[in-house]
Formats: structure tokens, sequence, C-alpha cells
């Protein structure tokens, strides 16, 4: 049997997404290679000052939403945040986290990383983590870069993605998915060619049941329920 299809859309900047890591760490545990995810990004944070300031005008701007997230974080005991965050440092923009994060991707399909070494997978949490817990500018290529580094990633071939405008080509497959599907959160995880999906701050639970619901009644397969 084929493996279930997972899509998943996500931001880089999104608190919901960090805290969500933990599920799909348990997913690939509980599932092996009974599911394949594909990541997607969603740039619900493509202009973050602007759209926050924004959206929390009237809720007192980026410390209002600062606040809203810390209280977020309050009820889940897996993850950290600075007390700064969303006050202090205000990455411009997610996309360029993206970019870079697709750059990695393209270096696995390759060969050039192997995708037993799961680059793109530490990579991306690394950079939420160094956002979220140490205030960094994870917008900033140089920042980006040390990310890198530190996790033994090629940072030149990482450049020559970008340069080369290929990573730029996946970012934008992001953008057409994301019309075709009308994602407009993060995180949203697609099944079954897109005919169900899960939205947001959804429970471990809740994923696995879609899934075991696919494993045992297969597309094309009848099914009274």
């Amino acid at each position: 049997m084929n493996p279930i299809h997972i899509s998943y859309f996500s931001d880089v900047l999104c608190v919901w997404a960090y805290i969500a890591q933990i599920r799909l760490n348990e997913l690939q545990i509980t599932f092996g290679d009974k599911i394949a995810i594909v990541y997607h990004f969603v740039p619900v944070f493509g202009n973050a000052r602007e759209k926050l300031e924004h959206r929390w005008r009237d809720k007192g701007g980026l410390k209002g939403y600062s606040d809203h997230v810390h209280e977020v974080v309050k009820k889940f005991d897996h993850i950290t945040v600075h007390p700064d965050l969303w006050t202090e440092i205000v990455p411009p923009s997610s996309m360029s986290c993206h970019l870079f994060l697709h750059a990695i991707q393209l270096l696995e399909v390759k060969g050039i990383i192997q995708p037993s070494e799961k680059g793109f997978e530490k990579a991306t949490w690394a950079l939420r983590e160094a956002f979220f817990t140490k205030l960094a500018n994870v917008s900033d290529r140089n920042v980006q870069f040390a990310i890198a580094e530190a996790l033994g990633l090629p940072v030149s071939m990482i450049q020559k993605q970008i340069d080369s405008g290929e990573a730029y080509a996946q970012l934008s497959k992001d953008f057409d998915l994301v019309k075709e599907h009308t994602v407009s959160v993060s995180p949203t995880l697609i099944f079954n060619e897109g005919r169900q999906r899960l939205n947001g701050n959804v429970g471990y639970r809740v994923i696995e049941a879609n899934i075991q619901e696919l494993l045992h009644n297969p597309p094309g397969e009848q099914s009274w329920c």
C-alpha cells in the first residue's frame, strides 16, 4: 500500500506551528513509512510588522499580540517563548525563511544532503526555536546561514539554490498550492488529495484518527460510513 500523503502547510513564525511540531514528530514515530509528510509554506507572516500592527491596533498593538501569544503558550508545557517575543525583535517577513528552507529541500532532492539526515526538518525547527526562545531575527540571511553552519549544512550550496532561482520556483509552487487549496491558516494538514483537511490547533488524536481512517478505508474502496 502506498503511504498516506499529507500536505503540511505552515509559517515559520506561527506559534501554532511551533506548538504543533511535537505532533508531527509523534506521527512519524507512530506511522513510520505508512505516511509521507510533504512540507509547504503559507505566508501568514509575509509582512509581519505591518500585519500585526494593523490587526492588533485596537488590542495593544505588538505588545497586545505578544501577550496573546504568551497566554496561548501557557497552556502547553512542551515549549517556551522569550518574554519579549514580538516586541523587542520583529522579523520583517517569514518568506525569507521559507525561501532558505526550500533551498535546503532542493539539496535533499538532489542528494547533496541525504534525506536521512533530516536537514530540512532540523533547520525548520532551529529557525522556529531561534526566534521563539532567543529572539533571533530569522528573516536575516546571516542568521539563517549561522543556523545552517551549526547544523553542518553546506552554506555555499544553499546560497547557490537561492541565486539560481530554483528555491524561488519552489516557493512559487507553494503560493499556487495555497491558492488551489485555499489555505489561510497555519498549520493546515491536507489529506486524501484535498478531500480532508485539518486547520489550526488540532490535537494529535484527531490527526491520528484521520490517518487511521485512510489506512483502513483507502480512497476508492467502498465504505458505508
